[in-house]
Formats: structure tokens, C-alpha cells, sequence
């Protein structure tokens, strides 16, 4: 089955929905062996993949994974980007997930290790924070603190049929895509950094075929997965079944244009860090005003702010008034080790 439709991709024909979809079956079920699954993968990242051909794959991720089921009342959003801009940024997304929750979002964070410098796991796990906790624990801690995080590895065990083909082949592939949009708790509702503009329309529209209600795509011209104050974004918003393009320029939105460099990290301890310091309001301009216009961004796909200019000075105020460090205090005393994080804040 597998061997057909290899030649297929080869000859550069699409394949169906259901054609992807079976083999995506046999994939994670680990009926497939590694040679067969570097010669797919490397064959439809050689064609390019279709709306169809993401949409079956992304059906089969989500039916081999583990749920979470939120109890929380209200719009549960996820932030997170594609990756791999090798920009060595501080984590921009997980720091702003914490400034949407403490204004009042709620924030199912799905996310993983970093192949860079340090993911989002990275951060929660140095703070203690249990990774492989099972799907009632992590909707307990939803519920109570309005932000979780589940780890990828955990919630997707039949992708490590095909971790040793992806290692291998050691580029971008699908599955790279497809992490941000198959997140355990379904939500609906996420702001998503793409690698490429040509994912800034085409992902809200493959998930406007799941159900989707507000998704916001995000590119800055200087290369970033996410919302740069450096630079112009590039944004695709789909909110009440219609698509529009938009660019976000920091300074029009109120925020200062700043260098790439202020916010690049070095090591692991760079990374927490600046996580804590933006949080403390002790961070510098940069780092700060990246994560509240990432914030404000989520804020807009929580239907807590109506644009930028609003969520842009909620997100600041909530940094400014200590809500955002008092609930990280908070999630760390109850999920992990208060101790770790006294540390960096005491210097």
C-alpha cells in the first residue's frame, strides 16, 4: 500500500484524502518501517503538500492521540508556533500564554522540547512541573489556574513510529506543521507563527474544515514564528467564517521598534531568565513589549480584546499590576518547585 503511493508522491501526483489518510494509519500503528517512512515523508516534502493531503494527516494525528477534556467555561485558546527559525529567541509564546491567562484568558499550551536552545517543555519541566502527568491532572490544573501545558512526546505516543525517519531526514517535514494544530484539549480558537507566508492563509482554512473558530496566523518580515517588534507582521485572521489579511506594525499599535538581538538567548539559563523577567517586569523593552503584542494577539482570539491597540495595553497593564508573575507563583507552588523560581527572582 505504502510502496504504491510512494511512487505516486515521486511522480509528484497529489494524493487523496483517503489515500493519505490510510497510510497515515499503517504510519502510526507502526506497520510502516523506517525506510518506507523516510521515503513518504521525504517524497511529499519533495512535492509539497497538499490542503487535502495536511487535512488526512491531521485527522489521524488527532484519532492515534491522548485527550485532555477542559472544564473550564469560556474560550480555551492555544499559542504556538511552527518553529524552527533558528532565531534563538527567548520563548516568546510561552511567556505571553502566562500574560493571556493572568487577563483573564484560558490557555491550553501544547508544545514541546526545542531543537534550538530551549522549548516550551524546557521551561515548564525546570520549574518542576510534571510532563508525563496523566489528561485528568493537566484538566485540573486548567481549571484551576486557567493555564496547563501538555507535552507533545506524551500526548502523541504513535509518532515515535516515525521519529527515527524524521531525525534521518533532518529537515522540515509535515508533522512540524501539523504539531501546533493538533492540540490534546481541541481547541478551537489559537493564535499559530508559521514558518512560511504560504501557511499564513492556508492554515486557517484547512482548520476552518475542522470547526475552527478564531485562528490568527502570524509571520514578521524578519523571519520570526511569531509577533516581532522588530519588524512588520504578517497576519491572516479567520473569525466568523471569513479570512482577512493584515500586517501589524509595532509602533502603530503603540509599542517601541526594536533590534532582533534584544530578544536572542544564548543558554537554557538565558531562556528562564527572560521568561521569569518578563513576567517580574524586569526584563528589558524588547523582551517585554514582544510578549504583550503576542499577548494581545492571543487576547483577540480569547474575545477578550477587540484589536491590537487594546489587547497591546491589557497585556502591558497586566505585567505592570504583577497579575502575570503573581499566577506564575501561583501554577509553580501548586505543579512544581516554588524554590526554583524564588532563585531567579532573588538573582
Amino acid at each position: 500500500m505504502i510502496t504504491d503511493l510512494i511512487s505516486k508522491l515521486q511522480q509528484k501526483t497529489d494524493l487523496t484524502y483517503d489515500e493519505i489518510n490510510s497510510v497515515m494509519v499503517d504510519v502510526l500503528s507502526g506497520k510502516t518501517n523506517e525506510q518506507e517512512n523516510l521515503d513518504f515523508l521525504s517524497s511529499l516534502t519533495e512535492k509539497g503538500e497538499t490542503d487535502d493531503e495536511l487535512l488526512g494527516m491531521l485527522d489521524k494525528m488527532q484519532e492515534f492521540s491522548l485527550k485532555v477534556e477542559p472544564r473550564n467555561h469560556g474560550t480555551i485558546i492555544d499559542m504556538c508556533g511552527t518553529g524552527g527559525d533558528k532565531l534563538q529567541t527567548f520563548n516568546v509564546s510561552t511567556t505571553a500564554s502566562f500574560v493571556v491567562a493572568a487577563a483573564g484568558g484560558i490557555v491550553a499550551k501544547h508544545g514541546n522540547r526545542s531543537t534550538g536552545i530551549s522549548g516550551s517543555a524546557d521551561i515548564f519541566e525546570y520549574f518542576g512541573y510534571d510532563l508525563n502527568q496523566e489528561s485528568a491532572q493537566i484538566a485540573n490544573v486548567l481549571e484551576k489556574h486557567n493555564i496547563c501545558f501538555m507535552f507533545a512526546q506524551k500526548f502523541h505516543p504513535a509518532m515515535k513510529h516515525i521519529a527515527a525517519a524524521r531525525k534521518k531526514l533532518g529537515k522540515r517535514t509535515a508533522f512540524n506543521l501539523l504539531g501546533p494544530l493538533s492540540n490534546p484539549a481541541g481547541v478551537k480558537n489559537q493564535l499559530i507563527g508559521v514558518s512560511s507566508t504560504e501557511y499564513l492563509d492556508r492554515l486557517p482554512l484547512i482548520l476552518k474544515r475542522k470547526g475552527a473558530k478564531n485562528i490568527m496566523t502570524v509571520r514578521s518580515d524578519d523571519g520570526m514564528d511569531e509577533f516581532s517588534t522588530s519588524a512588520t507582521n504578517r497576519v491572516c485572521i479567520l473569525k466568523n467564517d471569513k479570512v482577512l489579511m493584515n500586517a501589524i506594525d509595532p509602533e502603530v499599535v503603540g509599542l517601541h521598534k526594536s533590534k532582533l538581538k534584544d530578544i536572542q538567548i544564548q543558554t537554557k539559563k538565558d531562556a528562564i531568565e527572560s521568561f521569569v523577567g518578563v513576567l517580574n517586569n524586569s526584563a528589558n523593552q524588547a523582551m517585554t513589549e514582544t510578549t504583550i503584542l503576542n499577548a494581545a494577539g492571543g487576547l483577540i482570539v480569547a474575545n477578550i480584546s477587540k484589536n491590537f491597540e487594546e489587547g497591546v495595553e491589557l497585556a502591558s497593564n497586566t505585567i505592570k499590576e504583577g497579575k502575570a508573575l503573581k499566577l506564575l507563583e501561583k501554577f509553580v507552588a501548586d505543579t512544581g518547585d516554588s524554590s526554583k523560581l524564588k532563585e531567579i527572582i532573588n538573582g
